[in-house]
């Protein structure tokens, strides 16, 4: 990296300590960056090197764990997979998600976020008690049978989609977007049978009735995912259900033992040989 490629830019950081201060406040930070330099490298600039007392999440700085949203200069995203550059100017804005309450700095209290997601079952029911308790093999699933729910299995649990989601904003109890399309993800998942008593907790006036379309989780996601279009997807899954026009899914098999089909290739003998 040479001289000339470095420049100054200002990251002005809002700054909340709730021991201290009433209200937030921001504070500005003069940060050197060169192509390539993501926010996050930003933030920890200034914590090795001018204010240790910044407070952040990170951890795997490369998009898989979901810690690091924020909002910088008004929209949500990771800051460790968000290039500096990519704003075109020499001020960046950087403040916590909202939608979730402010623990201090930029870190937001994710515990009722992960609450929510937890009140929707995220995770596989079968009426089939001994199976699920003593596994004897895999249910059976074919790549079509994935493909209709696969791209919900990426989301990281970062928030974003709850920040920019507007209905999120104006109702504390709506089970938001992040939730709702898990709650496709595993309605639709053929190896699971708890659709019943998830239609339950979503059906209702602060769940997926209340989502008004607006877009905004998918074009936020971090990960390219569309929680919008899960969540049609289940209010058709309900609607269908309420009219009795829904297809009955059939529930995957325990996929049978596998047999050896193939003889075994012997081994070669080895070319150096012991005198």
């Amino acid at each position: 990296m040479t001289e000339d490629s470095i420049k100054q830019i200002t990251l002005k950081v809002q700054r909340y300590n709730p021991e201290q201060d009433s209200t937030p406040h921001f504070q500005e930070f003069l940060v050197p960056v060169s192509r390539g330099t993501t926010v996050l490298e930003g933030l920890l600039y200034i914590k090795e090197n001018l204010d240790s007392t910044l407070t952040f999440r990170t951890s795997c700085r490369m998009a898989i764990c979901g810690s690091c949203g924020m909002l910088i200069n008004n929209y949500p995203h990771l800051a460790c997979h968000t290039q500096i550059e990519e704003f075109h100017s020499d001020t960046l804005t950087i403040k916590p998600l909202p939608n979730l309450p402010i623990l201090k700095d930029l870190v937001t209290d994710l515990i009722p976020f992960f609450n929510t997601h937890k009140s929707i079952k995220p995770y596989t029911i079968r009426h089939e008690t001994e199976e699920m308790e003593n596994p004897t093999a895999e249910f059976t699933q074919t790549p079509q049978e994935l493909e209709t729910f696969l791209q919900f299995t990426y989301c990281v649990k970062c928030g974003i989609c709850i920040s920019a989601c507007p209905t999120s904003a104006s109702d504390k109890l709506f089970l938001g977007p992040q939730a709702l399309a898990q709650c496709y993800r595993y309605c639709a998942d053929n190896r699971d049978e708890g659709w019943q008593e998830r239609f339950l907790l979503v059906d209702t006036d602060h769940g997926v009735w209340h989502c008004h379309l607006a877009g905004a989780c998918s074009e936020a996601c971090p990960k390219g995912l569309d929680p919008a279009l899960a969540i049609q997807l289940l209010k058709r899954r309900l609607t269908s259900q309420a009219i009795g026009l829904r297809k009955k899914q059939q529930s995957s098999p325990v996929a049978s033992p596998i047999t050896e089909t193939k003889a075994k290739v012997p081994f070669p003998e080895f070319t150096a040989k012991e005198s």
